[in-house]
């Protein structure tokens, strides 16, 4: 069994903070802090460009996205990191459209992340063709699976809810009807048992900084299942995607397999803070992740329906459809989890009223989710919510 006390060790929680916010951005693991001194001091200082070759910075994306794709049931070389999963989503939606050159409609739904939607629109519209984007309800995804669809793309679990798609079925039944699929594993990937090889999806994405507790900014990854990957041109053609970087080809050639995905300068800085990230990982079994992940979100379910009347679960109550988050609805939302985390409690807030609430095994304790009840029960039973510094919305929510 896993060992999430120890886990727990491994990361550094402020004092008189309840974290429940790892769904959006992972809190600091200590092992990164040395890491980013040695590739700072030791390999930038002191090695200066040579730490390319000696420290390995070129082989980062490659080594790191093993170490992900092992988190997601990805064989080793068919992850590679880098950019940012809106540039992934770009790349992945791109060459699957052309494994699918006869149809013109890319099949997403309303749950998923706008910058999903934003990508096919931008790459839509740059193509022209009579490219469509249409966009259904998430129980309707499975029926509009038509001969006009050439890719489903879709958000594994709902950002804003935590709903959760099958993705085993909805892949079959797409490929049943000759559809490419694309799944965005930003909310999933550290969060539930993930099994890319075994779903036969041609191709993923997703980030690191939640979950994976990469940091702000950690760079995403692309998975390709292996025996297209060598069949697709990418759009975005970098230069370390191309067959020999070094080689300063004036033209385009695809390099081989995963790393044709590769598109400019990986961020050494970064995946060094995420490699270093990824250690909390080494002997962790996914399947008692979600069964932690299971019981805190039940506990902390059954704590706010007991004692938060005003709150509306807006999660499904069934676990096996839910992601390891937990959403509740309420009219002043925004205010109440201000509130919450000037009182220590940690969580965030998605328009229009969905307060959210993330459950990460490796550091959330049972104390912590009956604190947050605690703390949330008496804020909304004695309205101190109810300040106007706590109505005035900031930037980021």
């Amino acid at each position: 069994m896993t060992d999430f006390t120890a886990t727990r060790a491994l990361f550094h929680l402020p004092d008189g903070i309840c974290y429940l916010d790892g769904n959006s951005l992972g809190p600091l693991p200590k092992a990164a802090e040395a890491r980013m001194r040695e590739a700072i001091t030791s390999e930038w200082g002191e090695m200066l460009i040579t730490a390319w070759n000696r420290a390995g910075w070129m082989d980062l994306p490659r080594k790191v996205g093993d170490r992900v794709g092992r988190l997601i049931g990805a064989a080793p070389g068919t992850v590679v990191m880098g950019d940012t999963l809106s540039i992934k989503v770009f790349q992945a939606l791109s060459a699957a459209l052309q494994l699918v050159p006869d149809r013109k409609v890319v099949l997403s739904d309303s749950g998923n992340f706008p910058t999903d939607l934003y990508m096919a629109q931008g790459l839509i519209g740059a193509l022209g063709q009579g490219y469509e984007l249409r966009v259904v309800a998430p129980d309707e995804v499975e029926a509009a699976l038509t001969d006009e669809v050439a890719v489903m793309m879709l958000t594994q679990v709902d950002y804003r809810t935590g709903r959760m798609h099958d993705m085993a079925h909805l892949t079959r039944a797409a490929q049943a009807k000759g559809i490419a699929v694309v799944w965005d594993l930003a909310h999933s990937a550290g969060a539930v048992p993930v099994d890319m090889a075994g779903s036969n999806a041609e191709f993923a994405v997703g980030c690191t900084y939640k979950y994976l507790n990469g940091g702000p900014g950690a760079p995403a990854f692309i998975y390709a299942r292996p025996d297209i990957s060598e069949r697709v041109a990418p759009i975005l053609s970098g230069w370390l995607g191309h067959e020999a970087p070094f080689a300063f080809d004036p033209d385009y050639r695809p390099g081989m397999g995963i790393d044709r995905m590769r598109v400019g300068t990986p961020p050494v800085l970064q995946l060094a803070a995420l490699d270093a990230a990824l250690d909390a990982w080494d002997g962790v079994d996914m399947a008692d992740l979600r069964t932690r992940s299971v019981a805190l979100c039940e506990r902390f379910i059954a704590g706010v329906e007991a004692s938060c009347p005003d709150l509306t679960l807006v999660s499904p109550r069934d676990a096996a459809q839910r992601g390891s988050q937990v959403s509740f609805a309420f009219e002043n939302g925004y205010a109440a989890m201000q509130a919450l985390i000037a009182d220590g409690v940690i969580g965030d807030f998605r328009a229009p009223d969905v307060m959210r609430f993330g459950f990460t095994p490796l550091y959330t304790s049972d104390a912590d989710v009956d604190h947050a009840v605690e703390v949330l029960a008496r804020i909304l039973r004695d309205r101190l919510w109810d300040k106007p510094e706590y109505h005035q919305r900031a930037a980021v929510t």
